[in-house]
């Protein structure tokens, strides 16, 4: 499945009327990703992406280690980055409702000084953290962390302080790891869980190259698992992310069309699995701008889905993030409350 003509010209939105709250984006003065080299990502260049065409009224920032501070105790240097965030917004435009920022789950309970700190920048803009988690044994797959982070007592109690605090735990982890995923939203009931990226069926690297079938029925095994928590929530997109794509797919963008046919039974798998309330679309930009650019990703998301229910769309592109993050914009159809609802107990 490789027939693809280059695109001779940017993709026009399609039903450019559809709210969207895009729910994972980074910005960046430098590269932070080190298996890519990319340019500057600030939120000129962010505007720039969510007025071309789609009507995204809303963005949640997701950490990506930038702007750290650069002086004061170690743990708290992460809260430089969501001092940082909040200086950029630009109210009145596509508005940067919320952030989740980021603290090492190895501090245990004394996370909650790192959380508090956050909150104090950000108020209510501050939703949780989100924890990169990703392993694999392979040197020449990208590990962003050690074996069984997810499972290491320190971080059983730093999870229990985000719970806490009505947080979020936002984690980004490879296809093989969400049984640790599983045991731990099973251990931890009351917490609510955003799995990043599909979980990342992996393509790349020797091991992966050329297993794309057998690394999918391991995938599709966990997430249905996975979706049997109801305190676990999925993010669709990351289709971009060098480990996750296939090695013939780097060297040239690709069309909504092509990119829609070749993710599309995976995309609707997680879809009937989790439900449209428990997934929402994500941009993953500028990460996911390896294949193609904004208007094109939500496009492959629109294709996807035209067969969906009005209601189901609503969910997917905008009711979702809106509800899980406690987004204040405004509601549009049923609202399912989460645990990170102002007013919405534990």
């Amino acid at each position: 499945m490789t027939t693809d003509p280059s695109p001779t010209h940017a993709e026009t939105a399609r039903e450019p009327a559809l709210p969207i709250i895009d729910p994972h984006h980074h910005l960046w003065s430098h590269p932070v990703v080190n298996y890519l080299p990319q340019e500057h990502y600030l939120i000129d260049e962010l505007l720039t992406d969510t007025t071309a065409g789609h009507n995204v009224v809303g963005t949640v920032y997701v950490e990506c280690s930038s702007n750290y501070r650069r002086t004061g105790p170690e743990a708290l240097r992460p809260v430089g980055e969501t001092e940082w965030v909040i200086a950029q917004r630009r109210p009145g435009r596509c508005e940067l409702t919320g952030i989740v920022g980021y603290a090492d789950p190895q501090l245990g309970d004394r996370i909650g000084e790192v959380l508090d700190a956050h909150h104090g920048s950000a108020g209510d803009t501050f939703r949780g953290i989100r924890c990169r988690a990703t392993w694999d044994p392979s040197p020449d797959v990208p590990s962003a962390t050690h074996k069984g982070l997810l499972q290491a007592p320190a971080t059983q109690c730093a999870v229990a302080q985000l719970s806490r605090r009505q947080l979020i735990f936002e984690v980004w982890v490879y296809f093989h790891q969400l049984e640790d995923v599983i045991r731990l939203a099973q251990s931890n009931p009351s917490l609510l869980i955003v799995v990043d990226h599909l979980g990342s069926p992996l393509a790349g690297g020797v091991v992966y190259r050329g297993r794309r079938d057998s690394v999918l029925q391991r995938w599709r095994q966990s997430l249905r698992r996975l979706a049997t928590l109801e305190n676990v929530y999925l993010k669709i997109g990351g289709i971009g992310i060098p480990p996750v794509i296939e090695p013939f797919m780097t060297d040239r963008r690709w069309s909504s069309t092509w990119l829609a046919a070749y993710w599309g039974p995976e995309i609707r798998f997680c879809i009937e699995s989790f439900g449209p309330h428990r997934c929402m679309f994500e941009s993953n930009f500028p990460v996911d701008a390896y294949l193609c650019d904004y208007v094109t990703v939500w496009n492959i998301y629109k294709r996807i889905t035209a067969d969906l229910s009005t209601s189901e769309r609503d969910a997917l592109f905008y009711t979702t993030a809106r509800t899980v993050y406690g987004l204040d914009l405004p509601t549009r159809g049923p609202d399912r409350p989460t645990r990170t609802q102002k007013g919405v107990p534990q």
